[in-house]
């Protein structure tokens, strides 16, 4: 059972991506105008965030598909690591 509740900000790091999917250069001007932060700053706030199980509870759908797509991400950089050691 998960006792903890997620933080107003980590709240709206959700709400943020769940309205503004994807890579952009807008999205990345959103960021700095609309959280204050840089983006590297929240991509690892964001990815901090959906490695919780309270992010889990809060919206399994995103949380879950934001977690898929950095496994893919992940799986892609070890395939060109790996050919690139051949």
């Amino acid at each position: 059972m998960v006792t903890d509740l997620l933080s107003d900000r980590e709240r709206v790091i959700l709400a943020f991506e769940a309205r503004r999917p994807g890579h952009s250069s807008a999205k990345e001007e959103a960021i700095r105008a609309e959280l204050e932060l840089t983006p590297a700053r929240y991509y690892q706030l964001l990815d901090r965030v959906i490695d919780s199980e309270q992010a889990l509870v809060e919206d399994p759908m995103l949380v879950r598909r934001l977690r898929r797509i950095r496994e893919d991400a992940a799986a892609r950089r070890a395939g060109r690591t790996a050919l690139s050691a051949r």
